[in-house]
């Protein structure tokens, strides 16, 4: 009996535990406010902030033989002369004027000479203020602190983009620091409806973010679409606008980027002109614009700079080189594992000459040869600037020959790897040549396969989800698939600048006109 009691305490005991909460529940950080007592407000802060060596206490006193306040700072983010400035003004007061005879509001409006500057109640809010480099002033004489914008900006210089150069246009880019890059925005579009939406990004990085849109132009749909997917992001920190690019794509798993990514302001101002949305990060130069259609891909901010024929045939010529990075190695595959026949005669004996002794089929030697221009690319990226260049241009030569020679590779295989691997660098988009990167495997693996069937069964099911795929809402395909016409003029070719008056009706702007006819 004794030991069956013990086991139903036991049982009992168990399952209690089992409903038990784990962990238990502290009241937020939000709701804890100051105390108002100096000493005590300044130890809670430095455990909040865990100790760390560089946060600043800087007391001093202004009545008689008492510290009765603190400015708190930390070093690397804030501009200590703006503190030293302030704490100059409050020990110019008159000796008949005490800290203790001020309130907060007082203090912050008669005796401070910074111009923006707050007052703050909560732990949580002090914690987040000193994180983005502005001073805290505590005191013994009132519960609230006073938050002063003193947050020093290291930024780099403004250079011409390194990823997007063009012959004619600005050479500005966007920098690392996000008011200055709002600043090279606002320069080109002077308009008062501009409209910039702050978020913080990140549990722990708490990284801003501005969304910007123009009011009376953006279609609000696709402005509140791009709101909502920013604000349901849940991760711990963002370092680059890549990770919120990814975060807020509607199809992960697709080859092809969704949002466009730039570092050109004139790109950036030229889509909010269109009825695009530009998303600004703070700490990186990037900058993402959405929605993404596929005619951004070969689109440049120099076609719009140049006369409307010269930029038309570099489109052309653009479209042409997307086609062959994606298509030419496959199609050499094809013809030299199944269509001989399809070849004329000459070249093909020439071809069979330069193939004798390989011992590799089509497939080993493309899938070789596209390896290793992929590996000298990456080397080259990673190596500093000189040395990087050197490689690329010396390693594809030594590695390309040396290949021939030793009867590994056919001189006609090193010479489709070339020129494919040429036409990938002559798109504007940088991402977009990693896609058709990505996609060239696949395309000859089909033409290993099936030959040239393999080559348009690829193409159709490339061309099934590019119908199916979406960016905020707008077709990739548009204005192709839905076909609008009025917006042939800025596909392929563009017309007459004269002659552009609409903006792009895939996006469904609130204004339409872009040229009005004066009366």
């Amino acid at each position: 009996m004794k030991k069956f009691l013990n086991r139903l305490l036991f049982q009992h005991a168990q399952k209690k535990l089992e409903h038990t909460p784990k962990h238990i529940e502290t009241p937020p950080l939000q709701q804890e406010r100051l105390t108002g007592k100096l000493q005590d407000d300044i130890q809670t802060l430095k455990a909040l902030l865990g100790n760390s060596f560089d946060l600043k206490i800087v007391k001093f006193t202004s009545d008689p033989y008492t510290y009765t306040g603190a400015f708190l700072f930390i070093e690397e983010l804030t501009d200590t002369a703006v503190v030293h400035e302030q704490l100059r003004a409050i020990r110019s007061l008159s000796e008949t004027t005490y800290l203790s005879d001020l309130t907060p509001e007082t203090l912050r409006k008669d005796v401070l000479t910074i111009s923006e500057s707050s007052i703050v109640d909560t732990l949580h809010q002090c914690t987040s203020h000193l994180l983005q480099g502005n001073a805290l002033i505590l005191s013994n004489t009132f519960k609230d602190g006073i938050i002063l914008n003193s947050r020093k900006m290291p930024q780099r210089s403004i250079q011409a983009p390194s990823s997007e150069s063009v012959v004619r246009g600005p050479r500005d880019g966007f920098v690392e620091t996000l008011l200055l890059n709002i600043g090279l925005v606002r320069k080109r579009l002077k308009d008062p409806d501009l409209q910039l939406d702050y978020f913080k990004v990140g549990e722990r990085s708490k990284t801003d973010v501005v969304v910007m849109s123009i009011n009376g132009l953006t279609n609000p749909k696709i402005v509140q679409e791009v709101k909502n997917r920013l604000s349901k992001i849940d991760i711990d920190s963002v370092q680059e606008s890549g990770v919120i690019e990814q975060l807020i794509e509607e199809n992960s798993l697709s080859p092809f980027p969704q949002v466009q990514v730039t570092e050109r302001p004139d790109t950036v101002a030229g889509s909010l002109a269109e009825g695009r949305v530009a998303i600004i990060v703070d700490h990186t130069p990037f900058v993402l614009i959405a929605p993404l259609t596929i005619n951004s891909f070969y689109q440049s901010a120099e076609d719009y700079y140049e006369r409307w024929v010269y930029s038309s045939l570099i489109r052309i010529l653009r479209i042409g080189a997307a086609l062959i990075a994606l298509c030419l190695p496959s199609i050499y595959v094809a013809l030299i594992s199944y269509h001989q026949g399809l070849i004329p005669t000459d070249l093909v004996i020439s071809l069979a000459g330069s193939r004798e002794g390989v011992p590799f089929p089509s497939i080993v030697e493309a899938l070789l040869m596209e390896v290793t221009i992929e590996i000298l690319r990456e080397a080259g990226i990673r190596l500093p600037n000189p040395v990087g260049q050197a490689v690329g241009i010396v390693g594809g030569l030594v590695i390309g020959e040396s290949a021939v020679s030793a009867g590994l590779v056919s001189p006609m295989m090193v010479i489709v790897v070339a020129l494919t691997a040429i036409s990938s660098f002559a798109l504007p988009q940088y991402y977009v040549g990693v896609s058709l990167r990505i996609l060239r495997f696949p395309f000859m693996i089909s033409a290993a396969l099936l030959g040239l069937y393999g080559i348009v069964i690829a193409l159709i099911l490339l061309s099934v989800h590019l119908v199916r795929l979406k960016s905020f809402g707008v077709y990739y395909l548009e204005p192709l698939v839905p076909y609008s016409p009025k917006g042939w003029k800025d596909m392929f070719i563009r017309t007459q600048t004269k002659r552009l008056k609409s903006r792009p009706d895939m996006l469904n702007p609130q204004d339409e006109k872009r040229m009005r006819s004066k009366n």
